[in-house]
């Protein structure tokens, strides 16, 4: 497998990118790679894309804008519709690659990023696949079931007040752990001591620019984010979705609930027994499993 390191640009900012390429002559067909909240290129996306790159197919994985070698400001600030313009860029970039086949484009993602592609594949035509591995679904039942009403509700006067304080004083704007080792003491945007962990652990293993915590804006932005709305529209992609199936930090009914939205007849659900959403980073053969249903998809529909 080649690998290589590359920019491209994303409405004005440069975003630090690898190629990853099967052995052989190209064009090839391909898929775009990002991913979820606050992550950057080094974790997982490596291990999924060395066993797409297995099945034929090469793989663009990006940093958004805001977050590791990529450019761009607030620092940590994730908008998620940003994220999928960034996605909708990185197609373009690659589009013109000599190495890739521009009629055979996918993308992956992974629990927010798991999201973006389903929206993606409603709204971008050149997508072909789609791999949706534990995604964020509905962000506003999912924070609400998350902490619960007491501490949603703190979450809630946190984002008010921030949203005040940066509307006259951008320098004002508050930042959020992603997680917390005690969420009752500390609120966070995802308030399980298994993130924090799980994050902490590939930090210091293969992502250095790893930075656990966002802008607060971040979160409430998360509130209104939905895919409910554009899985209707999931027409012509080839979709699959990989749930955990005792995934309580993405709530994995909420996944089934928009897959089964999804009308396209070529679509895929891989629900993942006894695992949970962390285990599909720190757990490598939970992770192989699901990188190796998500490969053989890309493989067979691109």
């Amino acid at each position: 497998m080649e690998q290589r390191d590359i920019t491209f640009e994303s409405v004005g900012n440069t975003l630090a990118a690898t190629l990853y390429l099967p052995e052989g002559p190209g064009p090839f067909p391909t898929v775009i790679m990002a991913g979820g909240w606050c992550y950057v290129k080094e974790i997982v996306m490596p291990h999924h894309a060395a066993r797409i790159v297995q099945e034929g197919v090469a793989c663009l994985g990006f940093d958004y804008r805001n977050f590791g070698a990529s450019e761009g400001g607030p620092r940590q600030h994730i908008d998620p519709w940003e994220q999928i313009e960034d996605y909708r860029n990185a197609i373009t970039f690659a589009e013109g690659l000599d190495e890739v086949d521009a009629d055979r484009i996918g993308v992956w993602g992974i629990s927010y990023s798991g999201g973006h592609v389903l929206i993606l594949g409603a709204i971008d035509p050149r997508i072909k696949a789609l791999v949706s591995n534990i995604p964020v679904v509905d962000g506003w039942v999912n924070m609400r079931r998350a902490h619960g009403e007491t501490r949603f509700a703190s979450l809630r006067e946190r984002m008010l007040a921030d949203r005040r304080a940066r509307t006259n004083d951008p320098a004002a704007r508050q930042m959020l752990p992603m997680s917390s080792t005690d969420p009752d003491a500390e609120l966070s945007t995802w308030p399980f001591p298994a993130v924090f962990k799980g994050f902490e652990a590939l930090q210091a293993s293969e992502a250095p620019r790893h930075v656990h915590e966002s802008t607060l804006e971040s979160t409430e932005l998360l509130l209104n984010y939905t895919v409910f709305p554009y899985v209707g529209r999931i027409l012509g992609p080839k979709a699959m979705m990989v749930v955990a199936q005792n995934d309580e930090i993405t709530l994995w009914d909420r996944e089934v609930a928009a897959f089964e939205g999804i009308p396209e007849v070529g679509k895929k659900l891989v629900v993942l027994p006894d695992v949970n959403h962390m285990s599909l980073y720190s757990n490598k053969s939970h992770l192989e499993i699901a990188a190796a249903a998500g490969a053989e998809w890309l493989g067979t529909h691109l």
